[in-house]
């Protein structure tokens, strides 16, 4: 693929572009923008594969670029949209995953809240389940402010969650 074989590189393509976005979605929470965010994370990452070194995991490397390519987008809104958590939950029938449906809403309101870092930090590592020292490499940051961030978000989520008790 590096070398640029088609054929491998549709491989690749095929087997990230729903890691890509899936991500994207969680950074920009907005189907259309996740949409073009994945398109273009996957331009680049074709077009800088040659210069992929095997410092850490492929997956690694293409969520740094998919990272940098949703800070962009967001520079360029002025807010994030709401997902249209209606449709998800028409969708499901019985009470239990109508339950973890809010659940998981109600987690996707929460991310929305935390700051970009933040946010990226955790999806990077829950969601996408690297190791933490995968989260740094995507993040570009040392291992220590990873795990700090790690820890900051969970402690705000952990308030978001108490004050949604309330």
């Amino acid at each position: 693929a590096q070398r640029g074989h088609r054929g491998s590189r549709a491989v690749l393509l095929r087997e990230l572009q729903d890691v890509w976005y899936r991500f994207s979605y969680k950074m920009l929470n907005d189907a259309e923008s996740a949409r073009e965010a994945t398109q273009e994370t996957g331009l680049r990452f074709l077009q800088h594969l040659p210069d992929f070194r095997g410092d850490s995991q492929l997956k690694t490397w293409s969520l740094g670029i998919a990272l940098n390519v949703c800070r962009e987008a967001r520079r360029g809104r002025s807010h994030l949209a709401l997902a249209d958590a209606g449709t998800v939950t028409d969708a499901l029938n019985d009470h239990d995953r109508l339950e973890q449906a809010e659940d998981l809403n109600q987690l996707d309101a929460w991310l929305t809240q935390l700051p970009d870092r933040q946010r990226e930090a955790l999806t990077l590592r829950y969601l996408e389940q690297l190791s933490l020292r995968e989260t740094a490499t995507a993040m570009g940051c040392a291992l220590g402010t990873a795990k700090a961030t790690i820890a900051q978000a969970l402690g705000r989520l952990r308030t978001l969650a108490v004050e949604n008790e309330r």
